[in-house]
């Protein structure tokens, strides 16, 4: 099947970026993300992020960038599970982050997660600054994905992990025809029930169907210099966990 370059696939098509579109969206279903993850994954995800975090060393990975944080669910997940020392959240949406601030202290960890407004394509930090760094479901909505990933390993200390957990395009056809009828079909219907951008769920699916999942990606991650790239899929196919290390 022919697949289309995931820059082109924006949430409104319009004359904007794919960057500001993006940050447009985000901010519009605030509100309803963390409901909105639950519903694409049929509450999976939760199970994924486990995985994901699991990636971690928390022996040598004592700080990390969590890159398109959202609502810092990995973050705090991330603090929680792997007991690492800080968590530096970084997100385009001011809106997402809102949110993400509210569960921050709301889960006591104030002094141990720090969410900033930022662009992950042009990360605000040194080099080598970071022992790991993870993505949950934000590397297909990133512009130039090239240029995110390999500004990712660039603030990575040698040695350091990278981890991303994105949605994947199903080969085993049962579970794609029924994966794609659902995503495709039956939430975009429930976003125009419950949500004021019903256009952004008609967008995830397919930023998913468009993105370079399985060996295209990791080809990409062995381009830009990273060491080690695998990929492990998750529930038939559904999902993937990369890791690389620089």
């Amino acid at each position: 099947m022919a697949t289309t370059d995931h820059n082109v696939i924006k949430p409104y098509g319009e004359e904007d970026s794919k960057k500001a579109e993006v940050g447009k969206m985000f901010d519009s279903i605030a509100p309803n993300y963390d409901l909105l993850n639950r519903g694409t994954s049929l509450g999976v995800d939760t199970l994924w992020r486990a995985k994901m975090i699991k990636q971690l060393d928390s022996a040598v990975h004592k700080k990390i960038l969590d890159v398109a944080t959202g609502t810092a669910d990995v973050a705090i997940q991330t603090i929680k599970r792997a007991n690492v020392d800080h968590v530096t959240g970084l997100d385009l949406s001011e809106g997402m982050l809102k949110y993400g601030r509210k569960k921050v202290s709301a889960a006591g960890l104030d002094d141990r997660i720090t969410l900033v407004q930022g662009d992950s394509e042009d990360l605000p930090y040194e080099d080598d600054s970071f022992d790991a760094v993870t993505v949950s479901f934000g590397v297909r909505n990133f512009e130039n994905l090239e240029k995110g990933l390999a500004e990712m390993r660039r603030v990575l200390r040698p040695g350091g992990k990278l981890v991303i957990l994105e949605f994947s395009r199903i080969t085993f056809a049962p579970i794609r025809w029924g994966f794609n009828f659902y995503f495709g079909k039956i939430m975009p219907l429930i976003g125009r029930l419950q949500s004021k951008d019903p256009r952004a769920y008609a967008y995830l699916f397919e930023s998913v169907q468009a993105f370079p999942s399985g060996k295209a990606f990791t080809d990409k991650l062995d381009k830009l210099g990273y060491k080690q790239t695998e990929c492990k899929a998750l529930t038939f196919g559904i999902a993937s966990i990369y890791t690389a290390v620089k």
